[in-house]
């Protein structure tokens, strides 16, 4: 399977715990690349402590930046260049020693998040020639900016699976998939508690339909 990358319409929509939900339904990798701010945790710890399916395993960041900041800034305030060559080059080592196991590539932030001065995570996703899963969290302004980031996916040739949903404010899903033209691939309810039996449960819900339109 093609690697699939998480990426969200903002900041705080759920990726991590969509990105648990899919690492524990397919029994796929988990990979974030480039984490910025780690004083209370990684995303990689996180998924850790919520993935308990023996098939899956969690690899270590390229860049673990110090600064809770855009990557691009992090990277600065550390001395460091985030370099997509070398992201690619850990990518390919990976799926070399997973074979045909899918791998979930957790991005930062959305598509326009800047690794660098002239480099955004959606250049990344391009240069790793992965499939995206966009994020969307129901929330006042949110049907605005899940179209902004469609069409920005359609107008960079971004290839796209579909769309998984987040929390329950309203139901904008119908409206998102109808206008955007990216199919919906699963909703996750506003979860009371978020631990390994939460992400198991929404795993299970989730993996037929998720497989079947991932593989179509």
């Amino acid at each position: 399977m093609q690697p699939l990358f998480i990426t969200g319409i903002g900041t705080g929509v759920g990726k991590t715990l969509v990105s648990a939900i899919v690492t524990e339904a397919l029994g796929a990798d988990y990979w974030k690349p480039v984490q910025a701010g780690w004083e209370d945790g990684t995303d990689t710890d996180t998924i850790q402590q919520l993935v308990q399916n023996p098939l899956c395993k969690v690899h270590p960041e390229v860049y673990r930046l110090q600064t809770p900041a855009s990557p691009h800034i992090a990277a600065r305030v550390d001395g460091v260049q985030i370099e997509t060559t070398v992201i690619k080059a850990a990518m390919q080592t990976i799926l070399a020693t997973i074979g045909d196991k899918p791998l979930v590539i957790e991005g930062a932030g959305g598509l326009l998040v800047p690794l660098s001065s002239d480099v955004l995570m959606a250049d990344l996703i391009k240069e790793l020639t992965a499939k995206v899963i966009l994020v969307s969290r129901n929330y006042l302004g949110s049907i605005n900016h899940s179209l902004l980031t469609a069409a920005y996916c359609k107008s960079h040739n971004i290839e796209v699976a579909g769309w998984i949903f987040t929390d329950d404010y309203m139901q904008y899903e119908t409206e998102i998939v109808q206008w955007s033209g990216y199919p919906s691939l699963g909703s996750v309810p506003k979860l009371s508690i978020v631990n390994q039996s939460s992400i198991q449960q929404q795993a299970l819900r989730m993996r037929d339909e998720l497989i079947a339109k991932l593989n179509h």
